[in-house]
């Protein structure tokens, strides 16, 4: 009965994050209803703002990636190209915010971004979420496969028992799951890793647009594009996706579109313009030329484990403390956190702080909610870590100490906390290591972490398995370094005379 009871109200106190996204969502929409410029991205809301938001993946040659321009990197491409024009037309600046594809449509539908330009095909089913404007460059849609197999494949049929992979949330992807159907369907967030797949042969062909194709085929010689004749409904080529409910914006992108075309400024600039930067990529595509881009990544991991660490660990050993307490209140409080936190992926935890709790604190950088969920993460397991170290000592000390006069707080700070510390180090020494590692989860919402830099070289230099050696390479050096840290406090910990 007892235990039905603490479920109960385990229960009750996880109801609120339960139906969190559900409140959001109607906060939104009642905020939508009374303030329809700042929510609904209006041409006159950018026009205030003075710069319109574009998300892209910035990983998609020739569409958009990045490259170093005089020893600066730059992102570059048609996309990039349109996204400028079209806040030139509009008089404002452009700001691109840069993420994994498939979190690029719920990063419009939380306004976290007012349009988004990555070669993304306007179907049916997204239709449903969003707006599109007109299709602003045509595309067929087709399988790369390795040079020396060609032979084999010829129509989708001839992929039959075989592997293929496409971008999670692309319309490769659900092409491939619809007219593909005797293929094993295999999805990744990154083109580039599945590259890297098809080479090592653990997939024999991936989907993509033809444009994409040809610039993957043109900088590998060990590569072929073939046409297996999709079928396609719907509008054929790429599209601006803009939120639901701003026509005003629809419209705007529309005029931007049509005057481009109506110049043939797409085949006769922004294309010849992006081959141009992919060539200088290929001639320059030593790892040397993009050490800036593992700096940053360095600095980046470094700050988020930096502050997640002092923050975790200050949570930590509050919610130790109020696990310990004998307020029932105060005590199912912790034990509901803890479980909550460490029962959900870290992935989900740092997408819903940023798209979800988001929604309500507008324009949070996504560093700073990256250090949120990183840091609310690492508290859980702290809190249980300090507990275990606590509980570990000789309860009779604290029976001693107690008698000799100390008050609880005092026997806390002197006797209990300073050998719990000794006791927790080297499994604090793992969480923070353990930490380190995981930041590179937050690249997932566009942060320039390690991991981020590494797939942004990836892209500019066609190389899949050498810029991966490279970051395991430096977290190996960042995590051996915290270790001899961690250890020599540990050593100072133990010295004779120590409590």
């Amino acid at each position: 009965m007892r235990k039905v009871k603490h479920l109960l109200l385990l229960i009750a106190i996880l109801l609120p994050f339960l139906i969190a996204p559900a409140t959001i969502s109607a906060d939104a929409t009642s905020t939508s209803s009374s303030n329809t410029s700042s929510r609904q991205t209006s041409v006159a809301a950018i026009k205030k703002r003075g710069k319109i938001i574009i998300g892209t993946a910035a990983d998609y040659p020739p569409y958009e990636f990045s490259v170093k321009v005089n020893g600066v990197s730059k992102r570059v491409g048609i996309d990039i190209d349109l996204g400028k024009q079209l806040a030139k037309d509009l008089g404002v600046k452009a700001e691109f915010k840069v993420m994994n594809f498939d979190s690029l449509l719920v990063a419009l539908e939380t306004h976290k971004v007012d349009v988004v330009i990555a070669a993304m095909s306007p179907t049916p089913e997204r239709a449903k979420s969003v707006d599109f404007s007109k299709v602003y460059y045509g595309d067929n849609q087709d399988i790369v496969i390795n040079k020396s197999e060609e032979s084999k494949y010829k129509t989708l049929s001839d992929f039959n028992g075989k592997v293929i992979g496409a971008q999670n949330g692309s319309e490769q992807y659900d092409l491939a799951k619809q007219q593909m159907k005797g293929a094993k369907l295999k999805g990744l967030d990154r083109v580039n890793n599945l590259i890297i797949a098809l080479q090592s042969h653990k997939v024999d062909g991936v989907v993509m647009d033809s444009t994409r194709a040809k610039a993957f085929v043109a900088n590998n010689n060990k590569l072929k594009a073939i046409n297996p004749h999709f079928k396609v409904s719907g509008q054929q080529g790429t599209a601006i996706a803009v939120a639901k409910d701003s026509p005003g914006l629809v419209a705007a992108t529309n005029k931007t579109i049509t005057k481009l075309q109506k110049n043939d400024t797409f085949d006769k600039v922004y294309v010849p313009r992006a081959g141009k930067y992919m060539s200088q990529g290929t001639k320059q595509n030593t790892m040397w030329n993009y050490w800036t881009y593992f700096a940053q990544g360095i600095e980046y991991t470094l700050i988020i484990t930096i502050f997640s660490v002092l923050f975790g660990f200050i949570l930590g050993l509050i919610f130790a403390a109020l696990r310990r307490s004998n307020n029932k209140v105060l005590h199912s409080l912790a034990i509901a956190y803890i479980e909550f936190i460490r029962g959900t992926p870290m992935m989900v935890q740092v997408m819903f702080v940023y798209f979800g709790i988001g929604e309500i604190i507008q324009n949070i950088p996504a560093v700073v909610a990256g250090i949120i969920a990183v840091s609310i993460n690492s508290g859980a397991y702290v809190a249980e870590i300090i507990r275990s170290g606590i509980q570990a000592v000789d309860h009779g000390q604290v029976e001693a100490s107690r008698s000799l006069g100390m008050s609880k707080k005092t026997t806390m700070h002197y006797i209990i906390m300073p050998q719990a510390l000794r006791n927790i180090w080297p499994a604090l020494g793992n969480e923070f290591i353990t930490l380190l590692k995981d930041s590179s989860i937050i690249s997932v919402i566009g942060v320039s972490e390690l991991m981020y830099q590494t797939q942004l070289v990836q892209s500019a230099t066609y190389k899949g398995a050498l810029p991966l050696f490279i970051a395991m390479m430096i977290y190996f050096i960042l995590t051996f370094s915290l270790t001899r840290l961690l250890n020599y406090g540990e050593r100072k910990l133990n010295r004779p005379g120590r409590a």
